[in-house]
C-alpha cells in the first residue's frame, strides 16, 4: 500500500467546499493513480475519522498561453469525502 501522505496532496478550500463542511464533506486533491479505497484508508489513517463514502473527479488539462507559447495545465484528480455522523470534524479545516 502507498503512503497515505503520498495519496492526499492538499485540501481544496473554496466557497463551495466551505458549504460542504457543514455536512461533514471535505474536498482534497489526490494522486491521479489513487482509487476510492486507497483514498478512504488514507483519510481514516491521517485524520483518525470514519469515512462513509468517497466521490472522485478527474479534472482535465486546460490549454494555456503565455505570449506565443502555448501548452496545457496538468490533469489532476479531486476527491469529495463524506464523514460518518459520529465522526469529529477535521481539525485542519476548523481554522478556515
Amino acid at each position: 500500500m502507498k503512503n497515505p501522505r503520498d495519496i492526499i496532496k492538499r485540501p481544496i478550500i473554496t466557497e463551495q467546499t466551505s458549504d460542504f463542511m457543514a455536512n461533514k464533506r471535505y474536498v482534497f486533491e489526490v494522486d491521479l493513480r489513487a482509487n476510492k479505497t486507497e483514498i478512504k484508508l488514507a483519510i481514516q489513517s491521517i485524520f483518525k475519522v470514519k469515512v462513509t463514502s468517497v466521490n472522485t473527479l478527474r479534472m482535465p488539462a486546460k490549454p494555456k498561453r503565455y505570449g506565443r507559447h502555448s501548452g496545457y495545465t496538468s490533469e489532476w484528480k479531486k476527491a469529495i469525502v463524506q464523514l460518518s455522523a459520529d465522526s469529529n470534524e477535521l481539525e485542519f479545516f476548523e481554522t478556515v
